[in-house]
């Protein structure tokens, strides 16, 4: 399975990549627009990606995050909910997709194409099972590497994996450099 790729992007279109890697072979990835606009201007490109085989076509769809490959597994995973409706609903963002499904919001669901009311529902109810794993998920906006330096600094100091995810829920949206994040962690140990 191609698990991530990298290299120079040939060409975009309104929802996939055309990237060539340094083997020189070249891959379509299917890609929400939203990821396709934040790479407007890049030359180069490092995506997750997740394979998806059916009987007469080899899809790839790609994710700048692995929070985002996370997330679309967890929608695939709902039975009525296939590829192109799970990159479509991850148009919305991880943040709001959890949101959506922690408040049981059958309307953000239904706006999306293909979607009616029943698998709305079954979306919510199936990633409710679920949404421990989601909880993880960096969902503050920060780039992946500062929540890993974060996780990471805090654990070295004894911290366990139950009180950095009960800590980075809490985190004030004034906190925002990491330097702020491990203070506030530290005095709301001290507390406890």
């Amino acid at each position: 399975m191609i698990g991530a790729l990298e290299g120079a992007i040939q060409t975009t279109t309104s929802d996939r990549l055309f990237l060539m890697t340094a083997g020189g072979v070249g891959y379509e990835v299917q890609m929400t627009a939203n990821t396709l606009a934040k790479l407007a201007g890049q030359a180069r490109v490092s995506l997750f990606t997740h394979l998806n085989v059916k009987d007469d076509a080899l899809d790839l769809y790609g994710f700048l995050t692995r929070n985002e490959l996370t997330m679309f597994k967890m929608l695939i995973s709902v039975s009525g909910v296939g590829p192109k409706t799970a990159i479509n609903i991850l148009n919305n963002g991880i943040e709001g997709i959890t949101k959506a499904v922690t408040t049981a919001d059958v309307s953000f669901f239904t706006q999306i194409p293909k979607v009616g009311k029943k698998n709305a529902q079954k979306i919510i109810i199936e990633l409710k099972n679920k949404i421990g794993s989601v909880i993880e998920l960096d969902l503050s906006g920060d780039s992946q590497s500062e929540t890993d330096e974060f996780i990471s600094a805090l654990v070295g100091m004894g911290f366990t994996r139950n009180e950095v995810n009960q800590l980075a829920r809490s985190l004030p949206d004034e906190i925002i450099t990491i330097e702020e994040k491990i203070r506030f962690a530290l005095k709301a140990k001290a507390k406890s």
